[in-house]
């Protein structure tokens, strides 16, 4: 029989009330109030093109000589790399002293069903880092590509006769017979049993709303936010961020047809970038023609590009200068939490002119 006062022992661990309070009205906004407004960093557009905007934005105090141009994937929208202050990336490399360029794929419409891989390589991302060149007046440029805009990012890199003085590719997909795909998927696309040309042809144009399903069957990404919300909602910077991210993830970007089609043929399908195959606008795609300073990084949690689809691009440039680096955290978390631009900055400014380095 057990003696003593049973009050004396703690059973139930006390619960900070004022904690509790401020979690669940933290929660309570983000299930009532209106998605946050993303105000973007300092800019000013320098160049459009169909749906497509090139933004410059300048630097708080210039460092360096040679301005980056930062290239996002065609899949989702690109202000994930500008989300607001504190999580920007734009923001954390503008306030390290760069000139940062950053094109917007825009979202097609029907009109644009016929809109190739070739077009965004050659029409759009050429054309517009031949504007940021022009614009910036700067003698070379430091090209930064993010997911599926690193591996658009290497392969203009590539066939480019344009100054391109570094290259910066963080979770970038090169070898596309591994990944977050099912395997069934994979098979099934390399055998012929699954074809997305009919279903490209049908809607001219993937609707964004297919397109936001068919990432959130593929990975945890959208599933885990809200244990994290749960955990963390009495933080109101945490909730603020959380919100910025969940907004983002809901807010997919359409795809066109014709470049549908080519990403789930060249790429998941034949693997032709993998194997030297691939050609863009009649121009061969060899990544050993890949010779400037190169950093490729990874993260360690990442569930959207697995490190051995980037691993590959290190033993196909020729680069004598490159650098491949796995950093602690998460493919979404790394734009969201200001990694980004630390980690590229660490590589970046020591293959950057320096403004007082400039010899008149």
């Amino acid at each position: 029989m057990m003696s003593g006062n049973l009050a004396s022992f703690n059973f139930i661990p006390q619960l900070d009330l004022e904690k509790e309070t401020s979690r669940w009205n933290q929660v309570y906004k983000v299930l009532t109030e209106p998605k946050p407004e993303i105000k973007a960093t300092q800019r000013e557009i320098v160049w459009k093109k169909n749906k497509s905007t090139l933004y410059f934005h300048p630097a708080k105090e210039k460092k360096y000589q040679i301005p980056i141009f930062l290239v996002y994937s065609l899949i989702n929208k690109s202000y994930i790399l500008d989300v607001g202050e504190g999580s920007s990336v734009v923001g954390g490399l503008t306030e390290r002293g760069y000139d940062v360029y950053f094109l917007d794929w825009g979202s097609p419409k029907y009109e644009d069903r016929d809109i190739t891989l070739d077009d965004y390589i050659l029409n759009f991302l050429e054309n517009g880092v031949k504007r940021a060149l022009r614009h910036s007046g700067a003698k070379g440029i430091s090209m930064v590509g993010y997911c599926l805009g690193g591996t658009i990012s290497a392969i203009f890199t590539s066939i480019t006769k344009l100054p391109i003085v570094n290259l910066v590719l963080a979770t970038v997909p090169i070898d596309f017979s591994v990944g977050i795909v099912p395997d069934k998927w994979l098979k099934g696309l390399q055998k012929g049993t699954i074809d997305f040309n009919r279903f490209s042809d049908v809607y001219g144009v993937i609707p964004s709303e297919y397109m936001y399903l068919m990432f959130r069957g593929l990975s945890p990404v959208y599933i885990s936010p809200w244990i994290n919300l749960i955990t963390r909602a009495h933080d109101p910077h945490y909730v603020e961020k959380w919100r910025r991210m969940d907004k983002w993830t809901k807010d997919t970007a359409s795809f066109a047809g014709a470049a549908f089609k080519q990403l789930f043929n060249d790429f998941y399908k034949e693997n032709k970038l993998l194997k030297g195959e691939l050609e863009i606008g009649g121009r061969k795609v060899d990544l050993k023609n890949i010779n400037c300073p190169t950093f490729v990084f990874s993260t360690s949690r990442d569930t959207l590009i697995l490190e051995e689809q980037s691993l590959p691009i290190m033993d196909m440039i020729s680069s004598e200068d490159k650098t491949y680096q796995v950093f602690e955290g998460g493919h979404v978390a790394l734009a969201l939490t200001g990694m980004f631009a630390r980690f590229a900055d660490q590589w970046l400014s020591t293959h950057s002119q320096k403004i007082q380095e400039v010899v008149v």
